[in-house]
């Protein structure tokens, strides 16, 4: 009889463990679905108005464009030249003064950067009007390096249509008067672009904990005068 009570204790402790455990899980999905649902309401709320057609949008000094991945031998990826190619045209048609390409230098031998100016200036941009922020690790840093070290108050934001809306955002809550255009041609590449999108929600959750915690970008420095100087160069 103790043996049958001793069991019946033991189901029924690991069955209250189960349930506490059960119901913990559930409490914490339910907060970080709403804590998701409220930062994408967030973003959506700072950027509206504040994204434009290429046609459309304002002129503003500085267009900001935002890296995303570069082929090993250095050529951007077809997401990366959508949005070079709207930069380019954009200055080409007087909309911005000077391009600040900001993204990923983690290592020697991979540089966005670097492969953005390259294009930039292989099609035409004088290399005087293309500033480099080799420390844009994400759209936080980016947007924080170019108010805090390029001096950037007022910018259009150049990235696809379905980061835009963080990107503005973003920026517009770290000090800049920020519009933006989205490019919406690399659309062609349907998996990438379905799976990019979707990553959207869990992006806009991060960016309000960033804004949230005030963090400093990962690599900030000094101030740089790069975007000054291209701005008076005529």
């Amino acid at each position: 009889m103790r043996g049958r009570r001793a069991v019946v204790r033991h189901w029924y402790g690991m069955h209250r463990r189960f349930v506490h455990c059960t119901l913990l899980l559930v409490v914490g999905a339910v907060a970080l679905t709403g804590a998701a649902v409220a930062s994408v309401s967030w973003v959506r709320g700072a950027a509206d108005g504040h994204l434009y057609s290429e046609a459309d949008v304002p002129a503003t000094p500085v267009a900001l464009v935002l890296g995303t991945k570069v082929d090993p031998d250095g050529t951007p990826s077809p997401f990366l030249a959508a949005r070079l190619e709207i930069a380019r045209r954009l200055f080409d048609a007087g909309r911005v003064r000077a391009i600040l390409v900001s993204g990923d230098n983690m290592n020697a031998d991979y540089n966005e950067p670097a492969a953005m100016r390259r294009w930039l200036v292989e099609r035409g941009v004088p290399a005087r009007k293309v500033v480099m922020d080799h420390a844009g690790f994400d759209t936080y840093d980016s947007c924080a390096r170019a108010e805090r070290v390029f001096g950037v108050t007022r910018a259009t934001v150049v990235t696809q249509s379905f980061h835009l809306p963080r990107a503005v955002a973003l920026c517009r809550r770290l000090g800049i008067d920020a519009n933006g255009v989205g490019d919406e041609t690399a659309k062609r590449y349907a998996q990438t672009w379905r799976v990019s999108s979707a990553r959207e929600n869990g992006a806009c959750l991060k960016a309000a904990l960033d804004v949230l915690s005030g963090r400093d970008p990962a690599r900030l420095g000094g101030r740089e005068t790069d975007v000054d100087d291209a701005l008076r160069d005529v």
